[in-house]
């Protein structure tokens, strides 16, 4: 097929957030430079006609946390392919994925998972330590907290979080403060480009809107390796197919330890960066050729 054929690529984003995010622009208008018209469409609007396109990329979904029962009826309901495709996003929507990428070797931040009604008793056998703890599926910090386990305050935030979820509990790495988190981004498997997220002074979390910046920047080797590996675990679950894929991590005593890998909606750090927008676009132009062939 040539550049000249058309396709109709849905870009699904969320309610509070309906177009086309600023850090895709760049990808949009690479997108119809190759014949692909992309149209952002909201997840949860009931009169979107899913069947007009040829695939939906999942971008800006940035509540299917808030809503996760009824993104994955929607998910599953779909009538075109999804890129990433859908049991991949299934299993990447909950971070209990990290406990199994720790079993096929992959340096994690140690992690364990209760339901709500667990986090007293798991958290008692922490007494004293800095920790972390949040929903196992989330997103932006969502429901996050950090304290000292056995604190009698800490205990009562963790008290107040919602009963229905089940929780990712890790220790602090207090490394994300001091040093930031990297963030490496791969289309096809490749490595396209890495940035690396701050804090901003006295905050733990980097993300944009608890005041975190973020610069881009080249990985050094044993990072991109440890990245890798990560992705190649991946594979061995059965995942090796996947058009996007951010793996966030830390270093801890010179170690790259991972924190998330996301592969749903995560953003992609293109708005600097037009040259991976248009890597990004090419991979999307070939995927989709390859859908319409088989």
């Amino acid at each position: 097929m040539s550049n000249h054929t058309s396709f109709r690529l849905a870009l699904a984003t969320c309610a509070h957030l309906p177009g086309i995010h600023p850090d895709d622009v760049h990808l949009a208008s690479a997108l119809a430079r190759l014949g692909i018209e992309p149209v952002a469409c909201t997840w949860s609007d009931p009169s979107v006609d899913w069947s007009g396109f040829d695939a939906v990329l999942i971008r800006t979904t940035w509540d299917y946390f808030q809503r996760y029962g009824e993104f994955l009826q929607w998910l599953q309901s779909l009538p075109v392919p999804t890129i990433n495709d859908k049991p991949l996003l299934r299993w990447n929507s909950d971070k209990r994925y990290l406990l199994e990428l720790a079993r096929l070797g992959v340096d994690i931040v140690p992690a364990r998972v209760a339901p709500a009604a667990g986090l007293p008793e798991l958290l008692a056998g922490m007494a004293g330590q800095d920790v972390v703890v949040k929903p196992t599926v989330s997103g932006g910090a969502w429901n996050t907290l950090r304290g000292v386990a056995g604190d009698p305050g800490f205990g009562q935030a963790v008290a107040a979080l919602p009963a229905t979820h089940e929780y990712l509990v890790q220790a602090f790495v207090p490394e994300v403060a001091r040093d930031g988190e990297w963030s490496l981004l791969f289309f096809d498997g490749d490595f396209s480009h890495a940035v690396l997220k701050r804090a901003a002074s006295g905050e733990f979390r980097v993300q944009s809107q608890f005041g975190g910046s973020v610069d881009g920047i080249e990985p050094p080797a044993e990072i991109l390796a440890s990245a890798q590996q990560t992705l190649a675990a991946l594979a061995r679950l059965g995942f090796a197919d996947h058009a996007y894929a951010r793996v966030d991590g830390v270093v801890v005593d010179g170690r790259f330890r991972l924190m998330e890998l996301e592969m749903i909606e995560p953003a992609l750090f293109l708005a600097q960066r037009a040259d991976a927008a248009e890597r990004f676009a090419a991979c999307l132009r070939e995927r989709l050729e390859r859908m319409a062939r088989s």
